[in-house]
């Protein structure tokens, strides 16, 4: 094996064991504030801890280092992804409402609340950083330096979309979909050199959904008052787990690819990949 290579497996498996433990033991800690909490901010607690401890034993490094310097181009990398990310999920919601395939409407006896809402937002922001740092972060970017892009992309993408197994209705689309979006961001953070354009894309998608009433990856986040009844099958609309089981989002993330071709982007040198050239 080349040595490059067996090195970084040794990295990113004590990057993997870390991790594993964390999101065992962090999300239980924090199950008293209900499973959504616990999933969303165990699953960032987890990744940030592990991207913390391997860059600091391995590189010498902190946690910034993964992607997350905050620069005039990570401030322009983020806004690119949130607009994708929002306009992908509202494409694939309002636009069947305008071609009058679904219906937007109010849930009786529920209103708007905008504290439950910002809340929220805070909970799906935290989960998307730490779905990116724990995929996209230190093993993946270490992967890319040692084994290449396509052969660190498609793996980690299966694992992403492996993570979703477990959620209710989830099925062989859903997995599809998810798997397309772990190559999507996988390719966005190559695109920009850090983890603020697929944290972007990934919060911004996380975030229209429940706001425009459909279920989020199986998850029902009632925070607006209203839903999406729907006029098309479940292989279009992605039925009880929500628009990623269906056609729609497949076609809509093979878009969002075109996307990332054209954004204005300000790529940033990704600290793991040029530094060191020898593992």
């Amino acid at each position: 094996m080349n040595p490059k290579l067996q090195s970084a497996l040794i990295h990113v498996g004590v990057f993997v064991v870390i991790a594993f433990l964390g999101i065992i033991i962090l999300p239980t800690l924090l199950i008293p504030f209900g499973v959504f909490i616990a999933a969303a901010m165990g699953t960032f607690a987890a990744a940030a801890i592990a991207n913390a401890i391997t860059l600091r034993i391995f590189e010498r490094g902190r946690l910034s280092d993964v992607g997350l310097g905050w620069t005039a181009s990570s401030r322009r990398n983020l806004a690119v992804g949130l607009l994708g990310g929002i306009l992908a999920g509202a494409i694939v919601l309002l636009g069947p409402v305008a071609m009058r395939m679904a219906d937007l409407e109010a849930v009786p006896k529920e209103q708007t609340h905008w504290a439950s809402i910002l809340f929220i937002s805070v909970v799906l922001l935290f989960g998307a950083i730490g779905e990116e740092m724990l995929l996209r972060g230190y093993a993946f970017q270490l992967l890319v330096r040692a084994a290449g892009p396509f052969a660190t992309i498609l793996p980690t993408s299966v694992i992403f979309a492996l993570l979703h197994a477990n959620n209710p209705n989830f099925g062989f689309l859903a997995g599809f979909n998810t798997f397309l979006f772990g190559v999507l961001l996988g390719y966005s953070f190559l695109r920009s050199g850090d983890l603020w354009l697929p944290i972007g894309i990934h919060f911004g998608w996380n975030w229209a959904l429940p706001l425009l009433g459909v279920n989020l990856s199986g998850l029902t986040i009632g925070v607006t008052g209203y839903t999406m009844h729907w006029k098309i099958g479940g292989l279009w609309s992605g039925g009880a787990y929500g628009p990623e089981g269906g056609l729609l989002t497949t076609a809509i993330v093979v878009l969002l690819y075109f996307y990332l071709e054209k954004a204005p982007l300000m790529p940033q040198e990704p600290y793991l990949l040029f530094k060191d050239r020898e593992l």
